[in-house]
């Protein structure tokens, strides 16, 4: 399905996202945050897809939220009755954080590559990301406190998973802009490139190579990771017990074996499609 706010592609296994209006800083104008959802269920419909890039063009990645486009809720917020209007605010901050619980959720793993300013919303985006590159003209802002509000998108919640709590507070209280050298030193971006250009090529180099390799260990590579960032080590020991009961014989299993021992390059068929018994889109 076209979308407006980017341009979904899938090449090679690997499904690319691109923000598409560079004239408006890809702002994310009311459109983006259901087309997230939207492009994120199409990829679950399609098994082909075994890695996700999302990228963008022009100066910026993303300046965030477009805040003209949710003036009518902040002035919805002034009438009516305060314990009702706040009710409503808080199913949709839920709306708009599945916006990027879609993107952790996701069953491939998601790679951003960030040009120019990543602002605000950006910072949530990329933080449900598995990856992030970046070129060296590259910076991060949590923009929200300089507009006098918390961040409540996921920031917050992910950030202090890939990088020092103290210097995540830092930026979530000063709203300074942090330069890509040192989200590269912090571990926050895996690599950085000299141009927009290269860094494009440097992503999609690291989105085949997944691609490449059996979709069922790479998806339960990504289950057990997010599932050990939320729980204790124990948990997550046991859980993973229980996955490779289940997963571990597989064809990919004795195909990699085959490929190692004659030198050549592993085939693996794509996972099964959903049933869709049950289907839910926003």
């Amino acid at each position: 399905m076209p979308y407006e706010t980017f341009d979904f592609a899938v090449a090679d296994h690997v499904a690319s996202i691109t923000f598409n209006r560079p004239d408006k800083a890809n702002a994310m104008v009311l459109p983006f945050w259901q087309e997230m959802v939207d492009v994120f269920a199409e990829i679950e419909d399609r098994p082909e897809v075994r890695a996700v890039v999302i990228a963008s063009t022009g100066k910026h990645f993303t300046g965030g939220l477009d805040l003209s486009a949710f003036a009518n809720i902040a002035g919805d917020m002034m009438q009516g009755d305060r314990g009702r209007v706040g009710e409503q605010m808080r199913r949709t901050v839920a709306e708009m954080q599945e916006t990027f619980a879609v993107i952790d959720r996701c069953r491939v793993p998601v790679l951003a590559a960030v040009q120019g300013g990543c602002i605000g919303g950006g910072v949530d985006l990329i933080s449900a990301c598995d990856m992030r590159y970046a070129t060296t003209d590259a910076w991060f802002c949590i923009q929200e406190i300089n507009i006098g509000m918390t961040a409540d998108v996921g920031t917050l919640q992910r950030l202090p998973h890939l990088m020092p709590a103290g210097l995540v507070r830092e930026l979530a209280y000063s709203g300074r802009r942090m330069p890509a050298d040192e989200a590269f030193r912090c571990g926050l971006v895996n690599s950085l490139h000299d141009s927009h250009a290269a860094l494009l090529d440097a992503v999609m180099q690291v989105a085949r190579t997944i691609a490449s390799k059996s979709p069922l260990a790479v998806h339960g590579s990504k289950q057990m990771l997010n599932y050990t960032r939320d729980h204790s080590t124990a948990d997550a020991l046991d859980y993973m017990q229980v996955w490779q009961a289940g997963m571990f014989l597989t064809q990919d299993l004795m195909e990699q074996m085959a490929a190692n021992q004659q030198k050549r390059e592993a085939k693996f068929a794509d996972l099964l499609p959903a049933r869709k018994i049950v289907r839910r889109r926003r």
